[in-house]
This record gives structure tokens, C-alpha cells and sequence, in this order.
């Protein structure tokens, strides 16, 4: 399997660089299913029906979340009509609507998608370790599963390491979201996961992570708040991670960055 994963969406500037460019990805790398991070696609916090479709028409197949994830009251129900979108796995059993991974038969495949919080720095849910574990006992890859992907949305480096680590072997694919900046260790673990730190984000890199840098930067120099955060509108850049997997055991045989548009040095897998 051939597959993309795209970092947070921040905004309109993001959902338009995802709109201009994920359908020349799609065929030039001849993808088969792809997976975005959207959940600061509405105005850089959280998701409404309405950006998500923007997202799915431009070539997305599943959309992961994170602790923005019910920023926009309308997705308390949204999320629960739509399987294609999920919110993080470890929140506390019955306490918001959703589910925090889905398998979907896509191409012919069958794609496990798991979406985790983490908590380092983060709103402590529960354990995200023992969480995405849970979904790997009841899907294995290579038995229920051809291809697995986990979505670690996380501020510390070192929890999504280590659960890249944790699920060395078990999935295709360990990708962190969250920081909007794209880390460069792209790489396959000794088990046979591809995994990197962040993907980085789509959205407006001439800011501060996807947001206009005014209000950022006088709060960081004055401490003081000026108004609203409001997403960069400048062209924007769509970062993530290509990963081709093995037909026969769902490892990664290789894994590249992606970096396509305004600011940022582009690269892109070459086929």
C-alpha cells in the first residue's frame, strides 16, 4: 500500500493548499488512501462538517482529530454520523461522542486508523499507550489488518518516540501531530514501523505555527493580550509523511517527508 499522512490543518489557508495540491499528490505517487490531521481546520481550532468536506473532496479518507477536537459544538453530533472522522482514543470511556480508531477498506485494503492523545504537557486523559495497544489486540496487523496507521497528537517528543517504540512491528505507521513544525527523522524502526516525530502542519508557515504573528509575538514579548489568535492567511505549505508497506506483512519498506508549497523547502518522494 501506498499511503500519505498530512499534519494538522490550520485554517483557510490550509484546507486551500490541501485542495491545490493533495489531488497531484494522490496521482503522482500514485496513493492509496490518505490520512489528515484537520482538527484546527476551522479558523486554527477545531472542525466543522463543512471544512471536513472540503477536506474529504480534496482526496482525504480518514481525518484524525486531537485536543481540539470538540472546539465546534456541531461536531457532537457531526463526528457520530460521519466513521471517516475520529477523535482521540483515550478519552474517558462515555464521555464524548465518537470512536478513536476505525478500519476502513480502502483500494482493496484494509486500513486501521487509531487516533491518541497524549499527555505530556497535554490534558492528562487516560493512558494512550494501553490504549493503542487495546486497538492492536483486537486488530492485529497482518491478520485483521493490512496496513495500520496511529496518530499520536503530543507535545512531547519523547511520548511519541516512545510509542513509536511501543508499537514497533504492530503498525505500519507511528506519525506525531501537534507542533505544526515538521521534524526530520523520518525513519523505519528496527521492527519494521515507520515512524517521525511530526509531520508538521498544512497551513501558513510565515507565522507563528499557522497563526498570524502579531498576537503571538506580543503576547511572547509583552505578556500581554492584544486580541484573537487568527490563522496566517498567506500561501500555505502541506507537510507530511509517505509510507509504501510490504502486501504481505504491513511494514514500511519506506518512509519520506512531504513538503509542498510557499515558504518551507520543498520535497516530495520521487517515483
Amino acid at each position: 500500500m501506498r499511503l500519505a499522512f498530512f499534519g494538522d490543518v490550520v485554517g483557510r489557508s490550509g484546507r486551500i493548499a490541501v485542495t491545490k495540491h493533495l489531488p497531484r499528490l494522490r496521482q503522482d505517487l500514485k496513493l492509496d488512501a490518505v490520512v489528515i490531521n484537520g482538527e484546527n481546520a476551522a479558523g486554527g481550532f477545531g472542525i466543522t462538517e463543512k471544512t471536513a468536506n472540503e477536506l474529504y473532496d480534496a482526496g482525504a479518507d480518514v481525518i484524525t482529530l486531537g485536543n481540539h477536537s470538540f472546539d465546534n459544538p456541531g461536531v457532537l453530533t457531526y463526528i457520530e454520523r460521519e466513521p471517516r472522522l475520529l477523535r482521540p482514543v483515550n478519552y474517558p470511556k462515555g464521555t464524548v461522542p465518537g470512536k478513536g480508531a476505525g478500519l476502513y477498506d480502502i483500494g482493496g485494503y484494509r486500513l486501521l486508523v487509531i487516533n491518541v492523545l497524549g499527555r505530556v504537557f497535554m490534558d492528562a486523559l487516560d493512558d494512550p499507550f494501553q490504549a493503542v495497544l487495546a486497538e492492536l489486540d483486537a486488530c492485529p496487523l497482518g491478520d485483521m489488518a493490512d496496513v495500520v496507521l496511529v496518530d499520536i497528537h503530543a507535545e512531547a517528543t519523547s511520548e511519541k518516540n516512545a510509542m513509536g517504540h511501543v508499537c514497533d512491528g504492530r503498525a505500519s505507521l507511528v506519525v506525531g501531530t501537534h507542533q505544526h513544525v515538521p521534524s526530520a527523522d523520518t525513519r523505519i524502526l528496527g521492527g519494521g514501523t515507520a515512524f517521525q516525530s511530526d509531520a508538521g502542519m498544512c497551513g501558513d508557515y510565515s507565522g507563528v505555527i499557522g497563526m498570524d504573528k502579531e498576537e503571538p509575538v506580543r503576547r511572547f514579548t509583552t505578556r500581554l493580550r492584544g486580541g484573537r489568535f487568527t490563522t496566517g492567511a498567506n500561501e500555505a505549505c502541506v507537510c507530511g509523511v509517505f509510507v509504501q508497506t510490504d502486501d504481505k506483512t504491513g511494514l514500511a519498506v519506506r518512509a519520506e517527508p512531504i513538503r509542498l508549497g510557499a515558504v518551507l523547502h520543498n520535497t516530495v518522494p520521487q517515483m
